[in-house]
């Protein structure tokens, strides 16, 4: 660290080269914009930095040690040097045995585990022959009417060798009942069982929408299978408080961290207020975040979340368990700033967004296909996407040695701004009762809402460029020829298949069951 007299000879040195060096040019020259500011517009970036900006920088209590607390530089002693990350393509489309052959085609092609996607109906809760449900079927994911579908997914994987991270919301506990069921059949004992279900219903009311039941008896489902989980799953994620949704729809990083932390907060309380041990479910919890494409911005976002969750379980809710203060968070690459045009350029975007997720120490990964913008992505985009991560891994040299970051003026200072304006949102949050209080009154919502107008502002007016799109274009280019589609027989066979299913069980024992658990 500088001493005082240090950071006094930096500050003079640092004048001096204004005066000397950096004035002159800036006369004949100039700079390329009157001020520049992070990518979400929240932080203005200095020319330059030094010492002098993270003179406040205590290496124990801000930093530390990876696998110690404050866990700025990972969960983990040994980070990527003893596992890499998790690499976990979100796939899922059209019919059960279409995304089994496509689970089985990653699985070859390298992934190291699977992300299952559930088209629209299956994520509000209806059946695919509802007529809520017609034209979306297997369109923004795979169809789960039945357990027939699940057993078809999973047919040929065995769930022991392999984690599952599900995106589902208001159905969790059912897809989840019907996963553990298929472990059963294959004989895996539960508690081999390993993923994740997204289970994070406030998100959806800030960011999604794909809610069933209100916020409150939502809130008494999701603790519900919490306890569940403890008992019976104990490697199986109970949620995936997520952020990605958040950053979707337009908020800041700041945004993004303090609203999804402020989500984990509530569901923490929640639990408590049910009867549980915060050390027996908080080891369960996980969080989702999104990679856009500030590299340096988005590295300093993890970094914060992690410091700051440590500190909010420690101080808020007096966490003993060092796997309670732990946040292990997966990133989805930013779907939100992929392009209709010039599709090949999102290869680009996705590689640096990827890049940021593991310089920030992301235990698991999903990298978008170029061609999300237009549809589901093709075989081909998906293995181009799978492998910019096995390039990363093995080619770049970033995963070879710890939180590489670290030190860095800028994104030191980087972190702790973040951090500051991340907890003042979330002290906010609490003046205004809380974020089940702050969401039901739809303050959070205004606040993204505010910054996605401004963002679009920026883009149709110019202010900020977006290649290919507002600069950069090019006339009458080819439209992208192969995309994945998902036809009207694809979901007339599903439709027959839930019908067949109510024709062929046993009614009797269906009642039966029921009227048992009512």
């Amino acid at each position: 660290m500088f001493d005082s007299d240090d950071l006094a000879e930096i500050r003079a040195a640092k004048e001096e080269w204004a005066s000397e060096t950096l004035d002159p040019t800036l006369s004949r020259f100039g700079e390329r914009e009157e001020t520049f500011v992070t990518d979400t517009g929240g932080h203005e970036v200095d020319r330059l930095y030094t010492p002098d900006d993270v003179a406040d920088l205590d290496y124990e209590e801000d930093l530390g040690f990876p696998g110690e607390e404050p866990y700025t530089r990972g969960p983990y002693p040994t980070m990527y040097r003893g596992r890499l990350w998790t690499m976990r393509q979100y796939a899922g489309m059209g019919t059960a045995s279409e995304t089994n052959e496509r689970f089985h085609y990653l699985l070859d092609e390298g992934q190291t585990g699977l992300s299952m996607a559930f088209d629209l109906p299956t994520q509000m809760g209806y059946d695919s022959d509802d007529a809520m449900a017609a034209g979306e079927v297997g369109k923004s994911g795979v169809a789960i009417d039945t357990l027939r579908d699940m057993e078809r997914v999973f047919d040929g994987i065995p769930l022991d060798e392999v984690s599952t991270s599900m995106t589902i919301n208001a159905p969790a506990s059912v897809l989840l009942a019907m996963y553990i069921a298929v472990g059963d059949e294959q004989g895996v004992p539960r508690e081999e069982l390993r993923g994740t279900i997204q289970n994070d219903l406030l998100k959806e009311y800030v960011a999604r929408n794909t809610y069933i039941y209100p916020p409150e008896p939502s809130m008494r489902i999701i603790t519900d299978v919490f306890e569940f989980c403890a008992e019976e799953v104990p490697n199986f994620n109970t949620i995936s408080i997520s952020g990605y949704h958040i950053r979707e729809a337009g908020s800041t990083a700041a945004q993004e961290v303090a609203f999804t932390l402020g989500n984990g907060i509530e569901y923490v309380e929640a639990a408590l207020d049910a009867g549980l041990d915060v050390d027996e479910f908080a080891p369960q919890l996980s969080f989702f975040f999104n990679a856009h494409n500030d590299v340096l911005e988005e590295a300093a976002k993890f970094r914060a979340a992690r410091r700051m969750w440590a500190t909010i379980m420690e101080e808020r809710f007096g966490a003993e368990s060092e796997k309670s203060k732990q946040l292990k968070f997966h990133t989805q690459t930013g779907g939100s700033t992929l392009t209709a045009q010039q599709v090949e350029n999102n290869v680009v975007r996705v590689a640096y967004q990827a890049l940021a997720a593991v310089l920030g120490g992301t235990q698991s990964l999903h990298t978008n296909g170029k061609d999300e913008a237009l549809s589901l992505p093709t075989e081909k985009s998906v293995r181009t996407a799978l492998r910019t991560q096995q390039i990363l891994a093995h080619e770049s040299g970033v995963a070879d040695t710890i939180d590489p970051l670290a030190g860095s003026y800028y994104v030191e200072s980087l972190t702790d701004r973040i951090e500051d304006d991340a907890f003042d949102l979330i002290e906010e949050v609490d003046d205004r009762g809380g974020m089940l209080q702050a969401v039901e009154d739809q303050w959070v919502q205004r606040q993204i809402q505010d910054v996605a107008y401004e963002r679009q502002r920026e883009i149709e007016e110019g202010e900020r460029v977006i290649v290919g799109v507002n600069e950069f274009r090019v006339e009458d280019e080819e439209p992208e020829a192969d995309v994945e589609e998902v036809s009207e027989e694809d979901e007339r066979r599903q439709v027959e298949s839930v019908e067949s299913v109510r024709e062929e069980r046993d009614d009797d024992a269906v009642e039966s069951a029921l009227d048992d658990l009512r």
